[in-house]
């Protein structure tokens, strides 16, 4: 089933905010495949890119990093197609989710999601 019957996409400003309030700073290098979802309030930091492909789900209030000035580590972030990503996640650097992978509500993932897995946790661990 298809949630989009006109899927377009976005359009951001000059700070690089969407008509649907999230944000991504450095968005000539983020990659969103069709009928991808963004919740409300989500930070991108696509400096060192990032891939988002089809029919994505992220939540609202969700941070995706590829580059962390704490830690000072970069790298592209892939998200695989038909994954969802659970509200208030946070991920990091370099960091690759598999296809219709499923990451729980308030997760930590610093490392590499499987395809067809399902994760949560601070930091995240495979659940099934």
């Amino acid at each position: 089933m298809n949630r989009f019957t006109n899927w377009q996409k976005p359009k951001f400003d000059k700070d690089g905010k969407t008509k649907w309030n999230w944000i991504c700073q450095y968005f000539e290098n983020l990659t969103l495949g069709k009928n991808s979802d963004i919740g409300a309030f989500t930070y991108i930091n696509a400096k060192f890119g990032v891939s988002i492909a089809e029919n994505v789900q992220i939540g609202s209030h969700c941070s995706i990093y590829s580059e962390n000035t704490i830690d000072n580590t970069k790298g592209g972030v892939k998200i695989g197609k038909n994954a969802k990503i659970g509200t208030h996640s946070t991920i990091f650097p370099g960091v690759t989710i598999g296809e219709n992978a499923v990451i729980g509500a308030y997760s930590l993932i610093k490392s590499n999601v499987l395809a067809n897995t399902i994760v949560w946790g601070i930091p995240a661990k495979i659940r099934k």
